[in-house]
């Protein structure tokens, strides 16, 4: 529940709160038996790393604040201390639910599928020789006890890392002592046993073969505990020669930050609970305890057994009809895009088919002068980079700005673009201060009539691993006047320069704030006849909420499909009468963002935008971001058929009251959980 406190502002929500609500209700998802039993253990994973995710960055964040002796309140009103005195109940319930989830709900079923996790304390005597030697030959020759005396400092422990904390007393000399053994997942969080149906926990394995590690040594105790740091990149690329260097030098110095929570066995004493806060420098409230796994994101291995039975059954990709394989192959994508724009639904329409294929077709036609387009998070597949690989040594002029900040990918885009410089790619990492957060591939192509710019504005990455779970949209467009905004903006992304003009293309951080807040004062202007429809990840920015409750107060009728943090409080009389907020969470992560307004274009009819940006501060005034409207009727048609279906009384939706508490969707709704764009038959396009 995200609630108030004396001193909070009435009119927003916090962030921070916020944030947990969404992470309960993908563990509600976690519970639902209608839901494959393999993916309602995936989502015990995600929210488990929702969780660690939320640490590393928000609680780290708070901490700083406080460290500093800062004191500004947020936008609701909460000191930082107030923050972390409000995060920590609503955590113990979060955990508290996901590990009845798991242990009451999800680990039951999965053994009745014959999946069973089970204790060491539960083989016998065959199980223990079977693991005595799994031990033997591939674990105990890769693990380090590592002693704690004045000879012998207390190790550094890495960043999500699980350890075995160890009291021991030497029989010969009494003296009590302390080891610790970092748990390596190298062979998965669980090993298997001979009939592929049993699983145990490493750190049982190795808790159980302590003598062999400290041979004449009494073993007083041992507990298992991991640790979370702050791992928040801290860069200033403003000071920095060489924001490459400057990035991997951060990222060398974020392995030693300050630790911001100690997970630890419920059963773990006070002297081992006391020795591990003294030694990692953490409170009381920064300690977490649970009677179940550590690392439950380590379940993840699940997903790799063959069981589909157990998964949701694979979807048929589809391809936008204009760019479908015909009785001769596929289609030149130059000449479809040209005769029409195309909209790509993700995952329902393959990204490989739509937008991989348009690159690969860049890079390989003789036509093509130049490639241009931004690499924010790419995959492992690499086959977006090979293309870009492909065409730079077939000489065409290939341009990528790629974001060395992007959180959590920093060494990935490291290598990618080290990958891609060595190739004769010109790299750039974006504009000092600001990430560029942007979607956009342009192809310059000559024709016989001239130089013709083919483009892509999307509202997710160029990932191909994520465009299978991930909901996003990309528009492909020969508009010549979205084709100069795309030149302006990589000419500003990669050289100098001031006060690029942009036609069609609204980019933050100088055009995106001031845009809204022009597209919702005109919708105002309309009054009870006005209509506003935002779909998005996350809601946070004060301006644009008090704008959203100035339409309200001008009687305009505002949905907001909101998938994770919304600060706005809805149905407040007075405030937020008109304004209605909704989430929806399944199969695919709600990714895409949408803004419609009736008819604030002054002709009265609607406009329709996608990009790259939530309405969040750090996206509206310190990244790069691009949004593009969509002028086509067929393919706004397209659009609302997908809000229409979002807001569809039978969407399994959750619903924000004006309190901050989440209604869970009613039982009588049925649209599942995996297809909800899918069954109510999208229109081709």
């Amino acid at each position: 529940m995200n609630g108030g406190s004396p001193h909070a502002d009435p009119r927003y929500l916090n962030r921070e709160l916020s944030w947990l609500d969404f992470d309960a209700r993908v563990v509600h998802l976690a519970a639902d038996e209608s839901i494959p039993l393999l993916e309602r253990l995936r989502f015990c994973v995600i929210a488990a790393g929702n969780l660690d995710e939320f640490f590393q960055v928000r609680v780290a964040s708070i901490k700083a604040q406080v460290a500093e002796g800062r004191v500004e309140r947020s936008i609701d009103g909460f000191t930082p201390q107030a923050q972390l005195a409000a995060i920590r109940p609503q955590v113990e319930a979060l955990l508290a639910n996901l590990t009845g989830v798991l242990r009451d709900e999800v680990f039951p079923a999965l053994a009745a599928e014959g999946i069973r996790v089970v204790d060491w304390g539960d083989l016998d005597l065959d199980d223990r020789k079977f693991l005595e030697g799994e031990f033997a030959d591939r674990i105990y020759p890769i693990l380090t006890p590592l002693a704690v005396d004045p000879g012998h400092p207390f190790p550094y422990l890495s960043n999500l890392s699980t350890s075995l904390g160890v009291r021991l007393a030497d029989p010969e000399t009494a003296r009590r002592c302390f080891a610790r053994i970092k748990v390596p997942f190298t062979y998965g969080r669980l090993l298997g046993l001979p009939d592929g149906e049993r699983f145990v926990p490493i750190e049982q394995v190795i808790a159980a073969h302590l003598g062999a590690l400290f041979p004449g040594m009494e073993v007083l105790e041992h507990a298992c505990f991991r640790v979370t740091r702050n791992a928040d990149l801290s860069v200033d690329d403003q000071e920095a020669e060489n924001l490459l260097t400057a990035v991997e030098a951060e990222l060398q110095r974020r392995r030693f930050r300050a630790v911001v929570r100690l997970e630890m066995d419920a059963a773990a004493s006070a002297a081992m609970r006391n020795l591990l806060m003294d030694e990692l420098d953490v409170m009381p409230d920064d300690v977490y305890s649970t009677d179940l796994l550590l690392d439950v994101g380590g379940l993840a291995q699940f997903a790799g057994l063959k069981r589909p039975e157990l998964l949701w059954p694979k979807r048929r990709q589809f391809v936008p009809a204009p760019l479908q394989p015909t009785g001769e192959g596929t289609p030149d994508f130059f000449a479809a895009i040209r005769n029409a724009d195309v909209l790509a639904h993700h995952p329902y329409d393959s990204f490989g088919a739509s937008v991989q294929e348009f690159i690969g077709q860049a890079a390989q036609d003789p036509h093509v002068l130049a490639i241009k387009m931004t690499l924010y998070r790419t995959d492992g597949d690499g086959d977006i980079v090979e293309a870009l690989v492909s065409a730079a040594e077939r000489g065409k002029q290939v341009a990528v700005v790629v974001e060395l900040k992007a959180r959590f990918d920093e060494l990935a885009n490291i290598g990618w673009a080290r990958q891609l410089e060595s190739a004769g790619v010109h790299v750039a990492y974006g504009l000092v201060g600001l990430k560029v957060h942007a979607k956009v591939c342009l192809v310059v192509r000559a024709e016989p009539d001239g130089l013709r710019r083919y483009c892509h504005v999307g509202t997710g990455n160029y990932n191909a691993l994520t465009a299978r779970v991930y909901e996003d949209l990309g528009l492909l467009t020969a508009d010549e006047h979205i084709g100069a905004d795309l030149s302006h903006l990589f000419n500003r992304l990669t050289g100098y320069g001031h006060g690029f003009s942009y036609r069609e293309l609204v980019v933050a951080p100088e055009g995106i704030r001031p845009r809204l807040a022009e597209l919702i004062a005109a919708e105002a202007a309309h009054g009870a006849s006005g209509r506003i429809i935002l779909k998005l990840n996350s809601l946070v920015d004060a301006e644009i909420i008090d704008a959203l409750y100035a339409a309200s107060a001008a009687g305009v009728r505002t949905e907001l499909l909101v998938r994770g943090i919304c600060c706005l409080r809805p149905g407040v009389r007075g405030l937020s009468e008109t304004i209605s907020v909704r989430s929806v969470v399944g199969r695919y992560l709600e990714h895409s963002r949408i803004y419609f307004f009736g008819n604030a274009d002054g002709g009265g009819r609607p406009v329709y935008l996608i990009g790259s940006a939530d309405l969040m501060p750090r996206n509206l005034n310190s990244r790069v971001e691009a949004i593009v409207p969509v002028h086509d009727p067929r393919l706004q048609r397209r659009l609302q058929h997908i809000l229409d279906t979002s807001l569809a009384e039978r969407a399994r939706a959750w619903t924000l009251h004006p309190d901050g508490t989440w209604e869970e969707p009613r039982p009588g709704t049925d649209s599942p959980h995996d297809t909800l764009h899918e069954v109510s038959g999208v229109p081709a396009v």
